[in-house]
């Protein structure tokens, strides 16, 4: 496995609308599999395709491997659509990993159904609530060219862009030997 280099806003692709996966085989597989250890290694808690570069409909998370026993549950979502939201609505603080450091409070529906292709390639379904919920929902808008932050505010998402950025460039001039 191979740990992927994540792209970080004001990146043109992170916008752009992924392509659906015609086939799941071994390319695909071995894809999910490293882009779930560059999750866990990030650390994260989910991450689309297009944040390591490759816009495809394909998504790993993992929301309960942060928690105090450790243990790993990874999901692999395969052109996941949502097919049902609740009208009840929650609220989390989300950050994102192609936006270090930079965390907002977003609304979103508290609970979904979602279809998709499992890591075998067989249809299924997540029946998602909370925090799972809000992680499934925020990735699949990564698969739309959706980030957290254009729930906010122009000014509060061009600040988090600025300082994204400004941090980026600091980090390219450092020398480190």
């Amino acid at each position: 496995m191979t740990i992927k280099k994540i792209i970080t806003v004001p990146d043109p692709l992170l916008k752009e609308i992924s392509e659906p996966i015609s086939k799941v085989d071994s390319k695909i597989r071995s894809l999910l599999d490293d882009m779930l250890e560059t999750m866990y290694e990030a650390p994260g808690i989910g991450l689309a395709a297009v944040q390591v570069g490759i816009p495809l409909r394909l998504i790993v998370m993992d929301v309960s491997w942060r928690e105090e026993d450790g243990n790993k549950e990874p999901k692999f979502l395969i052109n996941p659509k949502i097919v049902s939201k609740s009208q009840k609505m929650s609220s989390y603080e989300e950050g994102c990993l192609s936006i270090p450091e930079q965390y907002a409070e977003i609304e979103r529906p508290e609970s979904c159904i979602v279809e998709y292709l499992d890591y075998d390639g067989k249809q299924s379904t997540l029946k998602a609530e909370g925090i799972l919920s809000t992680c499934v929902q925020h990735e699949i808008d990564h698969l739309n060219g959706i980030l957290f932050i254009d729930y906010l505010s122009s000014l509060k998402r061009n600040m988090m862009i600025k300082k994204v950025t400004k941090s980026n460039k600091s980090k390219k001039d450092r020398v480190i030997a």
